[in-house]
């Protein structure tokens, strides 16, 4: 399984942060996006397009169920395709 790189994880938490408004130290790798921090599917949506544009990759709709938390958003970014 790849690994993202820190300056990249650093990166993925800042865009889901400003996404969902939050600050950074609000979120941790595990806290859960709908449950703890109140986001929606257009949220969910938002940070998968902001992830493509910021990093040049391709993640396909189908992985927005495993989207919650950003343990979980690090392996996708990191097991996506470049476009």
């Amino acid at each position: 399984m790849p690994i993202l790189a820190e300056d990249r994880r650093s990166a993925v938490k800042e865009i889901v942060c400003d996404i969902l408004e939050l600050e950074e130290d609000e979120v941790t790798d595990t806290s859960l996006f709908i449950d703890d921090h109140g986001a929606d599917s257009l949220r969910a949506i938002e940070i998968l397009a902001s992830l493509e544009k910021e990093f040049g990759i391709t993640i396909d709709q189908s992985e927005l169920a495993q989207m919650v938390n950003l343990e979980a958003v690090y392996k996708v970014v990191a097991e996506a395709p470049a476009r």
